[in-house]
């Protein structure tokens, strides 16, 4: 990989993101170390990697959430940190850890999504309710969202990063503390974006849901990228699971456990 931009033109022939020497110190801690990786327009992208991996950093550094030490990203073509306005138009983020303004209702949280990115509020009613209706949160429209479950509350935040129909969707840990059945529609709804042009990133430490829902995977661990590309690609023939365990490593043996067997 080059470390200079692969298009300059924000066409459809750009990469949806596109990273290039991507790195960022805490202390003595690198927490992401040069990398670079081309995410296709189109795709469902995997992110996965153990806890501490350095997968929200990277993506916190590649939304322009947090400054880099060096490197470059872009959006489309558009340079996250030369322009920053109009890469995060282009983008939709879903930030894991990030409090919501919980003391609003969920219909007031995804109006004022909206009119914080400049919509006028005609567009922004219509499409309020039009995300409500697609997450099943109709009937919880007025309700607070600090009032809301685990489940209800992501489904309340991507329907916030969605509002202004982003090119890009970066989310981080969207599946995580969520019921089935929750899971499955947001599943769905993704899924639906991507059929009609979006670019989904997705990030998460479960195996079979990535190999079940992306096309395509990156594996991080201890700051660096050790595989990227697609998810048949990455696994080699096997399982996803096998091939990030043989990637990453730390597995460990049981023995020293024989008193845990009864019989």
């Amino acid at each position: 990989m080059t470390d200079s931009a692969p298009v300059t033109d924000p066409s459809a022939a750009a990469p949806a993101l596109a990273i290039r020497g991507l790195a960022k110190r805490f202390g003595p801690k690198t927490a992401v170390n040069g990398i670079s990786l081309d995410v296709p327009a189109g795709s469902f992208y995997g992110l996965v990697g153990p806890n501490g991996a350095g997968k929200t950093t990277l993506l916190s550094l590649a939304t322009g959430l947090l400054r880099p030490d060096q490197g470059q990203v872009w959006v489309h073509g558009t340079d996250v940190w030369a322009q920053p306005v109009e890469a995060k138009r282009l983008m939709g983020i879903l930030p894991d850890g990030v409090r919501l303004f919980d003391r609003l209702t969920g219909e007031q949280l995804v109006t004022y999504a909206g009119l914080l990115r400049g919509m006028d509020r005609d567009t922004v009613s219509s499409r309020t309710k039009d995300l409500l209706a697609a997450m099943d949160l109709s009937a919880d429209a007025g309700k607070l969202v600090v009032d809301y479950s685990a489940g209800m509350t992501k489904k309340i935040a991507l329907a916030s990063a969605l509002i202004h129909a982003p090119r890009l969707l970066v989310l981080d840990e969207p599946f995580e503390a969520v019921d089935p059945v929750s899971a499955a529609n947001i599943r769905d709804i993704l899924a639906g974006y991507v059929s009609s042009g979006g670019t989904v990133i997705v990030s998460s430490h479960v195996m079979d849901l990535v190999q079940r829902m992306c096309d395509h995977v990156a594996v991080v661990a201890g700051g660096n990228l050790l595989a990227a590309g697609t998810v048949d690609e990455v696994r080699g023939g096997g399982s996803l699971e096998d091939r990030f365990v043989s990637l990453v490593g730390g597995r460990t043996h049981s023995e020293g456990l024989e008193w845990l067997r009864t019989s």
